[in-house]
């Protein structure tokens, strides 16, 4: 019997700025190093809740935003901490 693919619709699963954290938390928890995944992570994030929005939240156009966030992107530091804060969650540290 085949097996059915049921979509998976991320924005039904990032819906407040707790569901965020969590995603980032676990993309950060599981692949501390790849920093071009964590980047693709936001922009998983962005389109979710869509681009445009996000970008002007971010004080970022969007095609700047969709270029920095892409899997060949390299957003700067200062271009995570707007899209995190777009976003509604922030980013912190604690002692490994």
């Amino acid at each position: 019997m085949p097996h059915k693919l049921i979509p998976y619709e991320l924005e039904e699963q990032l819906r407040s700025p707790e569901e965020i954290a969590a995603f980032i938390n676990a993309w950060l928890e599981e692949a501390p190093d790849d920093a071009a995944g964590i980047a693709r992570a936001l922009g998983d994030i962005a389109r979710a809740k869509g681009m445009s929005q996000v970008a002007r939240d971010a004080g970022l156009s969007r095609e700047s935003l969709y270029k920095a966030l892409s899997e060949n992107g390299n957003p700067s530091f200062a271009t995570v901490l707007k899209v995190a804060r777009a976003l509604g969650v922030r980013l912190h540290t604690e002692a490994a």
